[in-house]
């Protein structure tokens, strides 16, 4: 069990999701459907401030603060551990796969 970095209260988070290990379960979107969503290929994307699917490969969108504890629950359910929460000022994963 890895320990997971904490977030100091009010840093800018943002969140994506890997989808090359996407399961497409949808979990995520139970979770957070203001931030996650299921494309048509069955895959989860996370969505931008005008609620657009960002498709782009490694696309990032920042984690709303009321969002926080299901975004952070989206992580640690995720099947396939494709979704990285990280810090927006230095990149560090703070939850997610590769969170130290």
């Amino acid at each position: 069990m890895t320990v997971q970095q904490e977030a100091p209260a009010g840093e800018a988070l943002e969140v994506w999701i890997d989808q090359d290990l996407c399961t497409g379960d949808g979990i995520c979107v139970q979770y957070a459907p203001e931030v996650f969503e299921l494309d048509i290929d069955g895959l989860a994307y996370v969505k931008g401030a005008d609620d657009e699917l960002l498709q782009e490969a490694g696309a990032v969108t920042p984690v709303p603060l009321p969002l926080l504890t299901d975004v952070v629950d989206s992580a640690r359910e995720c099947p396939g551990e494709c979704i990285h929460v990280r810090r927006v000022l230095d990149r560090v994963e703070v939850y997610g796969p590769d969170a130290e």
